[in-house]
C-alpha cells in the first residue's frame, strides 16, 4: 500500500464559472490558471503521482507548455491513471477537501463524487469529496481564490 498527498490553489479572475472534479459549476468568478484551473484534479493528480513516486504535476503537464494551454484537468487525470496501470497500482480510495468561501460545493458535492469516482474506474464510496471555509481568513477567505487537498491510497 502507498499513499500521497496533494495540494493545489489558483486564484480567482474573469469568468463565470469555475471546474471542480470535472463538473463546471457557476460561479461570479473564473480562475486564472494555464488549464482549466480545476483544483480538485490538480491535487488529486499530486496524490496519485506521490503515492507512486512519480513527482508531481508540474514535472508531468508543465505550464510552461503550450500543449497544456487551457487543457481539460481530465486529461492529466487519464494520463497519471495509464502511469499508475503500467505499475499494477490501483486505487483503493480517495479523499479531498476543497477549501472555499464560495462558491458552495453543498449542492454539486454528489455530481463531483460520481465525476471522480467514472474519472478513476472506482465505486462512489472509494471518493470523498468535502469542503471548508477559512471562517473568512486568509486569500481564500477574501474570496480572492480557492483550494483543494487530495489524499489518497494505492495498493
Amino acid at each position: 500500500m502507498r499513499i500521497g498527498s496533494g495540494f493545489d490553489v489558483h486564484a480567482f479572475g474573469p469568468g463565470d464559472s469555475i471546474v471542480l472534479g470535472g463538473v463546471r459549476i457557476p460561479h461570479s468568478r473564473g480562475v486564472v490558471a494555464h488549464s482549466d484551473g480545476d483544483v480538485v484534479l490538480h491535487a488529486l493528480c499530486d496524490a496519485l503521482l506521490g503515492a507512486a513516486g512519480l513527482g508531481d504535476i508540474g514535472m508531468h503537464f508543465p505550464d510552461t507548455d503550450p500543449v497544456w494551454k487551457g487543457a481539460d484537468s481530465r486529461r492529466f487525470v487519464a494520463a497519471v491513471l495509464d502511469m499508475l496501470s503500467v505499475r499494477k497500482l490501483r486505487i483503493s480510495n480517495a479523499d479531498i477537501t476543497l477549501l472555499a468561501q464560495a462558491p458552495k460545493v453543498s449542492p454539486y458535492r454528489l455530481e463531483i463524487r460520481r465525476s471522480l469516482a467514472q474519472m478513476l474506474g472506482v465505486t462512489e464510496n472509494q471518493v470523498n469529496i468535502k469542503a471548508t471555509t477559512t471562517e473568512h481568513m486568509g486569500f481564500i477567505g477574501r474570496n480572492e481564490g480557492l483550494a483543494a487537498q487530495a489524499i489518497v491510497l494505492l495498493e
